[in-house]
C-alpha cells in the first residue's frame, strides 16, 4: 500500500489505557505463561502496554483490517516470540484459539468502534470531514461496500439502518434524498453523501449534536462491517474461553454497542436459580463477577488528552471460580440454618 509502518505510532492514543492495565493486571500476572486476547487490535496501543507491563504474557492480536495488521506487526515486532497476530473478526474468536492450541485465555480486550488508522486515512471513507470513496470496509479484502448499501437498498431497509444504527431520528427523510439523488446518478463520495444528509435534516436540528452526518456514517460502517452481530456472537464465546480469574473489559462508544455488552454480563453475573426458593440450587450461582458498578465513564483529564475517548463506556468482569462459589452457597446454607434454629421452641441458652 505504500505505507511508512512508522508514521503513526505517534497519533495513536489508547483510550483508557491505564485503566485497562489496572483491571486486566490480576489475571495477566498471577505467575507462568498467562494469554492475552486483543480482540481489536488496530495500532496496538494497548496490546505494546499489556506486553511490556507482563513479560511472560503471550498476547493474541485479532483484526479484520490488513492494513491495521501490518502497522501493528512493526510495533510490536520486539515482542515477535509471544505474539500471534490473525487477520479474523472478534466472532471467529473460538476458531483462532483452536486453531493456534490455547484452550483457555486469562484476558481479552474489546476496543469497539471504529479504529484511529481508519479514522485518518482519506482514502477509507469513514470520515465525514473528508471527501473520500464511500467503501468504509474495515476489511477491504472482503464485504460489501456503503457505496453498495447507499446504492442498492430500498427506502425501507435504508430508513431502517440509519434509525436502528444511527439512532438518528430524520432516517427516513435521509433516506429519500438519497434515492432521489442516486436516481440522477450514483452516488460515490463520502462528501457528497454528508452534504445530502445535512440538507435533510431541519435547520433547527443541525445546530445541535455535532456535524449533521455523524449518526449516518456510524449506521452505514455498522451495517457494512457488521459490527454489531459479530459482537453478539463474540461477547459470549469470550466469557467461555476465559479461565479462571480470568477478566474480559470491553470499550464501547455508543449506546447499542454498550447494550449489548450489559446484556452478555448480565447473563454471567445473576443466579439462575428459581426466585422462591431458600437457598442456591448446586450450578445455579453466578459465574462472573462485574469489576464496576455500571458503566464507567472517562475523566476529564482522559478526554483532555484524547478527544476519541469523550463517547466511552467500560464495562469488566472476572470468571469466578466454581468450587469457591460452591463453597461460599453451602456456608451461606448452614448461617441460615443456625439463624433459623436460634428461633426455634426450646433453643437458645438458659
Amino acid at each position: 500500500m505504500g505505507v511508512n509502518m512508522g508514521e503513526l505510532r505517534g497519533t495513536h492514543v489508547p483510550v483508557l489505557l491505564e485503566r485497562c492495565l489496572e483491571l486486566l493486571a490480576p489475571a495477566l500476572g498471577r505467575g507462568g505463561r498467562t494469554v492475552h486476547v486483543d480482540a481489536t487490535l488496530g495500532l496496538a496501543g494497548h496490546a505494546e502496554a499489556v506486553l511490556e507491563a507482563h513479560p511472560e504474557t503471550v498476547l493474541i492480536g485479532l483484526d479484520r483490517d490488513t492494513e491495521a495488521l501490518a502497522h501493528a506487526r512493526v510495533r510490536l515486532a520486539r515482542f515477535a516470540d509471544r505474539v500471534h497476530l490473525e487477520h479474523a473478526v472478534y466472532d471467529e474468536l473460538p476458531d483462532v484459539l483452536d486453531r493456534l492450541g490455547y484452550p483457555g485465555i486469562d484476558g481479552i480486550l474489546f476496543d469497539l468502534g471504529v479504529s484511529s488508522l481508519q479514522l485518518d486515512a482519506p482514502d477509507r471513507g469513514f470520515a465525514y470531514a473528508q471527501d473520500a470513496p464511500l467503501d468504509m470496509r474495515m476489511d477491504q479484502t472482503r464485504g460489501v461496500t456503503a457505496e453498495e448499501v447507499v446504492n442498492t437498498y430500498a427506502h425501507p431497509d435504508l430508513a431502517r439502518v440509519l434509525r436502528v444504527y444511527g439512532e438518528e431520528k430524520f432516517a427516513g427523510r435521509i433516506a429519500s434524498a438519497i434515492i432521489r439523488e442516486r436516481e440522477r446518478a450514483r452516488i460515490t463520495s463520502s462528501a457528497l453523501l454528508a452534504e445530502l444528509v445535512r440538507d435533510s435534516i431541519p435547520a433547527p436540528a443541525r445546530r445541535t449534536g455535532g456535524h449533521p452526518a455523524k449518526r449516518t456514517f456510524q449506521a452505514l460502517r455498522i451495517e457494512v462491517n457488521r459490527e454489531l452481530a459479530a459482537l453478539e456472537t463474540a461477547l459470549p464465546s469470550a466469557l467461555d474461553a476465559l479461565t479462571v480469574g480470568g477478566r474480559m473489559v470491553v470499550l464501547s462508544y455508543h449506546s447499542l454497542e454498550d447494550r449489548l455488552t450489559k446484556a452478555a454480563l448480565a447473563d454471567r453475573v445473576r443466579n439462575k436459580g428459581p426466585v422462591d426458593l431458600p437457598v442456591e440450587l448446586p450450578g445455579s450461582g453466578p459465574t462472573f463477577r462485574l469489576l464496576s458498578r455500571g458503566a464507567e465513564l472517562p475523566g476529564e483529564a482522559e478526554v483532555a488528552a484524547n478527544p476519541r475517548a469523550a463517547s466511552v463506556r467500560l464495562r469488566a468482569a472476572e470468571r469466578l471460580d466454581p468450587n469457591a462459589t460452591e463453597q461460599g452457597r453451602t456456608d451461606r446454607e448452614r448461617s441460615r440454618r443456625r439463624v433459623k434454629g436460634m428461633h426455634q421452641p426450646g433453643t437458645g441458652s438458659a
